[in-house]
């Protein structure tokens, strides 16, 4: 990987970092599940227009789009609007690279090397020791939702992986137009059928309103098309392996920013943990060691093929 991408691939990390910045502005104006259907609606509507579908099985594009939108992004906000530090949940939020790993093994009968094996260990230590933290505080029930989030995250991987798809972006702007109308529903049965749209016509009227504008913007076009853009160009240029441990810097900044912008301050056993999390995710995310070609003995050539009578 050159240095272009290197940075490229750190800018995406840094995005969908302070991402999680402007979901915390965004859900200070509209509910959570609105909220959900809304960031995504803006995107699905231009993708309808504009966007040829992509040559996937619509399972794969329904599943995907249930996964990693509605089943995510519903979690996460719900989790967030309970409680949830927004910086530990960048970090939690992680427990989605374990989550797939093991529902490959399990669903799709992949086979889970021994690193990652570890690395899936390693990493729910870290949330037993988040989850036992929190329980302390009686608190546990956010860090619950945010482990969903990140489970749904996970069976949308399988789905994405699933689809094949020959233009990932296309996927990515398709699977878009899956999560608005379950979440609308969910909005409408669970917050109230006019909340969300009375959130929406009275965020135009005060400073919190235009600040939920400005963070629904930079989570649909920024951290959404121009992120997921990036990244997926960066995932066919190079192997996977290469690309996928740049998502680590994503609790990082997430953390940093929560504490420059909203003043969180994380526990440092939490923190501790969150390394421990991460950690596992490396470990799992590590690629398998070559064999090397067997040695020839000193002096000997390999046989010529035989000729043709």
């Amino acid at each position: 990987m050159n240095a272009r991408d290197r940075l490229l691939a750190v800018f995406v990390a840094v995005l969908w970092g302070i991402n999680f910045i402007a979901i915390d502005f965004s859900l200070r104006q509209f509910p959570p599940m609105f909220f959900a259907g809304l960031r995504f609606a803006v995107i699905a509507v231009p993708t309808l227009l504009l966007v040829p579908r992509p040559d996937v099985r619509w399972r794969w594009l329904l599943g995907y789009g249930f996964g990693f939108g509605t089943l995510q992004f519903a979690f996460l906000f719900l989790a967030l609007e309970s409680g949830m530090p927004t910086g530990l949940a960048s970090l939690v939020l992680q427990a989605s690279a374990p989550f797939t790993v093991l529902l490959g093994g399990i669903l799709l009968r992949e086979r889970i090397r021994a690193a990652q094996a570890v690395g899936i260990v390693v990493a729910v230590l870290g949330m037993a020791v988040i989850g036992w933290h929190r329980a302390q505080a009686a608190a546990l029930l956010p860090v619950v939702l945010t482990l969903c989030g990140a489970l749904g995250w996970a069976f949308g991987n399988l789905c994405n992986r699933q689809a094949k798809a020959s233009d990932p972006l296309r996927l990515t702007l398709w699977m878009s137009i899956v999560p608005p109308l379950p979440m609308f529903a969910l909005s409408a049965l669970v917050e109230g059928p006019g909340l969300g749209w009375r959130a929406l016509a009275g965020s135009v009227t005060s400073a919190t309103g235009w600040a939920a504008l400005g963070g629904l913007a930079f989570t649909a076009v920024l951290a959404t098309v121009l992120g997921s853009g990036i990244w997926t160009t960066l995932m066919a240029r190079h192997p996977a392996s290469t690309v996928a441990p740049f998502s680590l810097l994503v609790p990082v900044v997430g953390v940093t920013s929560a504490w420059l912008v909203l003043g969180e301050r994380p526990h440092p056993i939490e923190l501790l943990a969150g390394a421990v999390v991460i950690t596992g995710v490396l470990l799992g995310s590590l690629p398998p060691r070559s064999t090397p070609p067997p040695l020839r003995p000193t002096g000997t050539t390999a046989p010529e093929p035989a000729r043709p009578a």
